[in-house]
């Protein structure tokens, strides 16, 4: 079994937040997939269902971020999961918009949900760390990641969101490699400016025929008499 955990801040307000880009991944697997009904468990909200033959639990953890790991650590003791069997999605400054890496284990980097899955789970738990591009100034990290995309992101946000979803059977097989290059090849299909098509040929038309002109009709015979008679 896997526990694929997202992770954000519960409520509406949050609903669209940066931050909130592991509620929204997870919501794109169950309804891809056909999973649920959504359902209170575990102070979050819990989707149970099979992705290509695999049993898993989708987590939205509603302790808010910097408590995430209360909601998965228990999630995890109920069935008896280690970390390795757990896979988080999560917001990544460090990766341009629309970038997707996954790797085993590693720090928090100052990610309040990963610091505290890290103190109730232990650190070597999968990450997809899912691009949101940084400011460019320390001083607005905060109000970034807590911002709204913004309308022009759904461009390559929604797609990213399918991407995933459509990887998902990879990623829970345990083939974390395949997962992120289906998803690299989806994104750069999106992303590929359409190919124009090649111009018409045109039947080349047949060069205009000269004006037949008529040929000189014979004389006749009473012209050729009166010729004679005028000749002498």
């Amino acid at each position: 079994m896997k526990l694929l955990i997202g992770l954000g801040n519960p409520g509406a307000r949050y609903a669209r937040n940066r931050h909130n880009v592991g509620f929204m991944t997870v919501d794109a697997i169950a309804e891809r997939h056909g999973l649920g009904p959504w359902r209170r468990r575990f102070q979050g909200e819990a989707a149970e269902g099979r992705i290509g033959g695999e049993k898993v639990l989708l987590l939205k953890p509603q302790t808010y971020m910097n408590e995430s790991g209360r909601a998965a650590g228990e999630a995890a003791r109920f069935f008896k999961l280690s970390p390795a069997d757990m896979v988080v999605f999560h917001d990544e400054l460090d990766l341009a918009p629309g970038k997707v890496k996954v790797k085993q284990g590693g720090g928090h980097a100052g990610h309040n949900g990963l610091k505290s899955l890290t103190a109730h789970c232990g650190a070597e738990f999968w990450r997809v760390r899912i691009g949101i591009g940084h400011p460019g100034d320390k001083a607005k990290v905060t109000a970034h990641v807590l911002g709204d995309f913004a309308k022009a992101d759904a461009e390559w946000l929604d797609p990213l969101l399918a991407a995933m979803a459509d990887a998902a059977p990879a990623l829970v097989s345990g083939n974390e490699a395949k997962f992120v290059s289906d998803v690299a090849q989806a994104m750069h299909d999106v992303r590929a400016p359409a190919k124009e098509p090649a111009p018409k040929r045109e039947k080349p038309q047949p060069a205009p025929r000269a004006p037949e002109q008529e040929a000189p009709s014979a004389p006749t015979a009473l012209g050729e008499k009166l010729r004679r008679w005028l000749t002498g």
